[in-house]
């Protein structure tokens, strides 16, 4: 069902105007909440613009403006308004990481779909879905830093968080009817708490890319320093590292280990324009890599025998429980909980409370199946 078109948004961008809507709108009863970012164009991604609609009207508000967006805080860490988003876990940790947001009583719409066992989707497929809205996706990928935005901009950016509030109530009465409510209000609690502001710079980062771990130790080396360099670049050029040289083509560089521009140009990926760009640094980063230390990769911390047994165990209980209810393993128990659970070995439902103290209805509704689980093997017992 399609809603008409709704009026203009505001533009909020000055201290009073945004003093005056949060005094307007710290007794509204829910609001929802988008935000857009410039991860794609920038090394240090930051919100560009904070979307929020309520049920009078649209608002977008630049926090790159003169408004201080930190001003908000009260807003969102009232337990009496109702924060509404649709996959809350980018924007609540890019929220926390840029103003220090506590997010209370948020309500996540992609998250009540899963509970109902619905195939998860991005908003712009939900709202042709549900509203015959039509969004323009080329929009997706734009630099949100940019101002003025253009009227074709703020159009695309209030229909992230419009038609949120309808599909919210829409979703709350299938949730109610499927007696899933109060299982959903505890995973969008859950979601708040656990999300953490997101980390830039990692010096061992180069270890997380696609078949890294598979290089020589020399290579690996190479790679180190190739990775170092781009990072350099990047921040220096205030763009994404991919946008200074692909994951792809460091690797290719650091099992090839070109030694001089010439051989830079039969690198795979490395096209001439880069290989002339960035022939000096990057023979310097190789050679580095050739005399430097080698690195060794993180290894994880080792895990009890007995331990992974008793996960294992409860991994293939929650797969069981998912199935039969149609939805996706996390959606009935997170994989932290279970870590927590295997390690702790409780014997007893007063043992494994303390456990899901955050998650109550889990615990209610799943408590003896977890202790079955845990304890069904020979293996689980050790």
């Amino acid at each position: 069902m399609s809603l008409p078109a709704p009026a203009g948004p505001v533009w909020i961008d000055a201290p009073e105007p945004l003093e005056r809507w949060i005094t307007t709108h710290q007794h509204s009863p829910r609001l929802a909440i988008d935000t857009e970012s410039n991860s794609l164009h920038a090394y240090k991604e930051r919100v560009c613009l904070i979307q929020v609609s309520t049920a009078e009207g649209d608002y977008l508000i630049d926090p790159l403006g003169a408004a201080d967006a930190r001003a908000l805080a009260p807003l969102f860490a009232s337990p009496a308004i109702e924060k509404v988003f649709h996959g809350a876990e980018y924007d609540v940790a890019c929220l926390k990481r840029d103003f220090g947001f506590e997010i209370a009583n948020l309500f996540d719409t992609r998250l009540a779909q899963r509970t109902l066992g619905m195939q998860p989707s991005g908003l712009a497929d939900v709202l042709a879905q549900e509203f015959g809205v039509v969004l323009d996706k080329r929009f997706q990928r734009a630099d949100w830093a940019k101002r003025p935005l253009t009227p074709a901009h703020l159009e695309y950016a209030r229909y992230d968080t419009h038609y949120l509030l309808p599909l919210r109530d829409r979703l709350a009465e299938a949730l109610h009817l499927a007696g899933r409510w109060e299982e959903t209000l505890e995973a969008c609690t859950h979601l708040a708490c656990t999300v953490h502001p997101s980390a830039n710079g990692n010096p061992e980062g180069f270890w997380g890319l696609t078949n890294a771990r598979s290089l020589e130790p020399r290579q690996a080396a190479a790679l180190r320093e190739l990775y170092q360099w781009r990072d350099q670049t990047a921040r220096q050029l205030d763009r994404p590292p991919f946008k200074v040289v692909g994951d792809e083509v460091l690797l290719n560089l650091a099992r090839i280990l070109p030694g001089d521009a010439d051989e830079l140009l039969h690198v795979p990926g490395l096209v001439p324009r880069l290989a002339d760009r960035y022939a000096q640094p990057i023979l310097a980063a190789l050679e580095r890599g050739r005399s430097g230390p080698v690195p060794h990769p993180p290894t994880a911390s080792p895990t009890d025998p007995a331990i992974l047994g008793r996960y294992d165990q409860l991994r293939r209980w929650r797969k069981a429980a998912a199935a039969e209810r149609g939805v996706e393993s996390d959606i009935v128990l997170p994989r932290e909980v279970l870590w927590d659970i295997a390690r702790s070995t409780p014997r007893s439902l007063a043992a494994l409370q303390p456990l899901m103290d955050c998650l109550p209805w889990r615990f209610q509704a799943y408590g003896p199946a977890i202790l079955q689980a845990l304890w069904a093997s020979k293996t689980a017992a050790a």
